[in-house]
């Protein structure tokens, strides 16, 4: 079926546009000698997987359900960083994660030996981490700023020269660092943000027992504009200035872990005008919700980009954009139109792959939006629906 027959609200993954940033991705990899994972925060739509593992090494997680889903859904490279990790937890997270990485020496020293144990069985023997801070901002919202003053993510240079002291048999056991600190940002803030790593890091960075540097996500490769060349240089300076000679081969590696970049601009929501109401503005009633179905609309805060439509007053025809919750201040925004828009009207948001179908919810009983998966012809095959069940077995 076509877009303008699938149900509403939906949300529609363009395979099409998600193949072309995994080459671009894909290139990135092959270039720089770099290995790249899927961040399941923004985007963990499984049914796409099977294409994501063709060109990028695998994929990193949060907690265990994300990295249950990468192990079984992806089955390559498989990474996690938490926090900080449930006793209950561990084990399983050490028998199907490559690389387990520690907001904290004190989580290291409660859980390295287990993990080490377990990994060793799996033949992996580089797979321990360390998260550091360093205390270099590069954006200036402090809610999506981990090297904000007072942020929980990360160990800061004082606190990391005291951990290797304290903990010195448990930092022994360390393999890589990692560091992420940038939100949708281009290649310079990278560049800046490595500069204060090297300056505060560069020391253990240098250790023989270092064998990998992570880079975290946050970074635009795909978008046009994207300076990868610069990327690809960086990370073949790092490859040739941290590799330390092993049997004459060069064994560091250098990971990045963007979640946008893979499906940016990859996927719609589909949704239907159900009633048009006037208060001082003409306001849309869709049978979509901001609350529910794009969260990020409200928290970022940020305006979502709405297939043939303009600022408010641009056009002829200017409504405010709205749905069916109880929510007062569930509003999308104010958008104009060149022709006048009637109940039964289809509008299309686009770049909702990410972020959204990984956050939504079902607030007010607003059910979730179905799923479709659009190829490379245009055509939309549906690959879930959601119902009341769904709903219900939130609950209790």
């Amino acid at each position: 079926m076509e877009l303008k027959e699938i149900t509403t609200p939906s949300y529609v993954i363009d395979e099409k546009k998600l193949r072309e940033n995994l080459e671009l991705l894909s290139d990135v990899q092959e270039k720089s000698g770099c290995r790249i994972l899927l961040a399941q925060k923004a985007f963990s739509a499984f049914s796409e997987y099977p294409l994501i593992g063709r060109y990028l090494a695998g994929a990193t997680a949060s907690g265990l359900y994300e990295a249950r889903l990468s192990s079984e859904e992806m089955g390559k490279e498989n990474h996690i960083f938490s926090p900080a990790y449930r006793e209950s937890e561990i084990e399983e997270i050490a028998s199907i994660c490559d690389h387990v990485i520690f907001n904290s020496f004190s989580q290291l020293a409660k859980y390295a030996d287990t993990v080490k144990g377990i990994q060793e069985k799996r033949g992996i023997t580089d797979g321990i981490g360390l998260r550091i801070n360093p205390e270099f901002s590069t954006q200036d919202e402090p809610i999506y700023d981990p090297c904000a003053p007072g942020s929980r993510l990360g160990i800061t240079i004082e606190n990391f020269r005291k951990g290797v002291k304290e903990y010195s048999g448990e930092f022994s056991l360390v393999s890589g660092l990692h560091f992420h600190t940038l939100c949708e940002q281009g290649f310079e803030p990278l560049r800046k943000t490595f500069d204060a790593v090297e300056d505060k890091f560069g020391e253990y960075l240098a250790l023989p027992q270092i064998k990998w540097i992570n880079m975290g996500g946050g970074h635009h490769i795909t978008k046009p504009d994207y300076d990868r060349e610069g990327l690809i240089e960086l990370i073949q300076r790092i490859k040739c200035t941290y590799s330390k000679p092993c049997n004459g081969c060069v064994n560091i590696d250098v990971y990045l872990e963007p979640g946008e970049a893979v499906a940016l601009n990859a996927g719609y929501l589909v949704t239907e005008v159900m009633d048009i109401v006037e208060n001082d503005i003409k306001i849309l009633v869709l049978d979509a919700s901001a609350a529910c179905h794009m969260p990020d609309v409200l928290e970022m805060p940020y305006r979502p980009p709405l297939r043939d439509s303009g600022p408010a007053g641009e056009k002829k025809y200017t409504y405010r954009l709205s749905s069916c919750t109880c929510l007062a201040g569930d509003v999308i925004g104010d958008y104009s139109f060149d022709e006048e828009i009637h109940v039964g009207d289809r509008l299309v948001f686009e770049d909702m792959a990410i972020y959204s179908m990984v956050k939504n919810n079902t607030f007010n009983g607003i059910g979730l939006p179905s799923i479709y998966a659009m190829d490379e012809s245009g055509e939309c095959r549906p690959v879930k629906e959601f119902g009341y069940e769904d709903f219900k077995m939130r609950l209790s």
